[in-house]
């Protein structure tokens, strides 16, 4: 069972008070002296370590985004385009069909290549350049690659990018093909491209920014700052729960750490931590069947499917440290089916926030939960949304509303606007609405294209 208790113990391996230590067996290492992923002895998960640990004030007039929190992470600024700050939106529709106190939704969307990965990756790629390495490689299911190759140009290094071969979205590999990635799709699901990603790790050949790369995990845990810092400034109080997709559970992992670091601090209390609860698609859902069987670690699935192509995944690596991250902060997980994720995705589309299928796990789980009685009226929630709408723009064409033809005379415009029988018949109120965000026309226009190759 993974031991992740902060202590006050700093290990010789410390540099400038930034030590590796390995989760399962305790050994500590030297962070930048070679490259590793997890531990030389057993092979466990490793977590970045810091003698000094901030408290809230120490960010004051830091500026913002993800590097105004540098007194928490190994350096001062990294390979940055920049990232983070990112809105925590109101949602009031949703909040008053959720019933539930408060709502916020925190849009990871709006980081620069559309997703949170950046926040990772300005770290991640930050320590490539201290180890010394001139190759990055990553699997993906879309996101990560984006950001990867984003990142990696931004640092001049070759990036390398796996992709499981017709699973991922086009949006996507647009992105990371822009940024001049090598793009090489494997015959295999995201998983088996992990395993092809870490042997070539081992090999020496490429440096791994997946989230099994605990550095990864220090850009991410910032989300869990913001949230903390926004949702006290608006309520004077922490959110009772975060809702959160789960993929490969690095966001949990990292939240989690997030949140012992203010405890160890003494930012916050243990009774201020949010409680963490997972959110997966009923056809990859590895960490809901632990948590609801009481198991120690997630069981891997070998076939995986669901249109929520960001959490396709089977063998989430971070299960070791996001699973006591559930079970310790009090929250749980739940699994949604793809039908609850797109009526999801329209109803955060309702209220201006536009996101990809996966993120909209969050928002469905959270109903779902409402429905069951685990998440109580009076609490306070934010939900993470975490890819922006056009990463997947054929899942928000099929989730949308079709164009509606007219012909080019203003009278007859009107009398078919008001008419509106064919909006009745294509769409909810919800999907009307999907065409404005994030670009108005653009993005209208986007749609009719996508319809036209059908």
């Amino acid at each position: 069972m993974a031991d992740l208790e902060l202590t006050d113990d700093v290990p010789p391996a410390a540099d400038d008070g930034v030590w590796l230590a390995c989760i399962e067996c305790g050994e500590t290492f030297a962070p930048f002296d070679e490259v590793r992923y997890t531990c030389d002895h057993c092979e466990g998960l490793l977590e970045v370590r810091y003698a000094d640990l901030p408290t809230f004030d120490e960010f004051e007039g830091e500026g913002s985004g993800v590097w105004r929190y540098h007194a928490a992470l190994p350096f001062d600024v990294g390979v940055t385009l920049p990232e983070g700050d990112t809105p925590l939106h109101e949602v009031p529709r949703i909040e008053e069909s959720a019933g539930v106190d408060s709502l916020r939704v925190k849009h990871e969307g709006m980081n620069p290549t559309g997703s949170f990965k950046d926040r990772g990756m300005t770290v991640g790629v930050r320590v490539a350049q201290e180890v010394g390495v001139d190759r990055l490689a990553c699997a993906s299911t879309g996101n990560t690659s984006a950001a990867l190759a984003a990142y990696g140009a931004r640092a001049g290094l070759e990036t390398l990018v796996l992709l499981p071969a017709g699973k991922v979205a086009a949006g996507k590999i647009a992105q990371a093909a822009l940024h001049q990635a090598r793009i090489l799709e494997v015959d295999g699901n995201f998983d088996q491209c992990l395993d092809r990603v870490q042997d070539l790790a081992g090999r020496g050949e490429a440096y791994l920014l997946n989230s099994l790369n605990p550095f990864r995990l220090e850009g991410q845990k910032t989300i869990g700052l913001e949230i903390m810092e926004e949702h006290y400034a608006d309520y004077g109080e922490y959110p009772d729960r975060i809702v959160l997709p789960v993929g490969n559970a690095g966001n949990t992992a990292a939240l989690y750490k997030c949140f012992r670091e203010l405890v160890k601090s003494g930012a916050i209390t243990e009774d201020q931590v949010p409680k963490l609860t997972g959110a997966q698609a009923e056809g990859a859902a590895p960490m809901v069947e632990a948590i609801h069987e009481g198991l120690e670690e997630t069981n891997r699935w070998e076939d995986v499917e669901t249109r929520a192509t960001a959490i396709r995944i089977g063998n989430p690596v971070n299960a070791p440290k996001a699973l006591p991250g559930i079970r310790e902060t009090g929250g749980t997980a739940v699994a949604v089916s793809d039908e609850e994720i797109t009526e999801a995705q329209r109803e955060l589309a309702g209220e201006g926030v536009g996101v990809e299928p996966a993120s909209a796990a969050s928002i469905a789980g959270l109903h779902k939960l409402r429905e069951a009685g685990v998440v109580e009226d009076d609490e306070s929630v934010v939900c993470l949304t975490t890819g922006h709408m056009l990463k997947d723009p054929d899942a928000a064409a099929a989730a949308g509303a079709d164009p509606e033809p007219v012909p080019n005379d203003t009278d007859d415009i009107l009398a078919h606007i008001d008419d509106g029988s064919s909006v009745r018949r294509g769409a909810s109120k919800a999907a009307k609405s999907l065409a404005l965000v994030a670009g108005g026309l653009g993005v209208a226009y986007l749609l009719r294209k996508l319809r036209s190759k059908d």
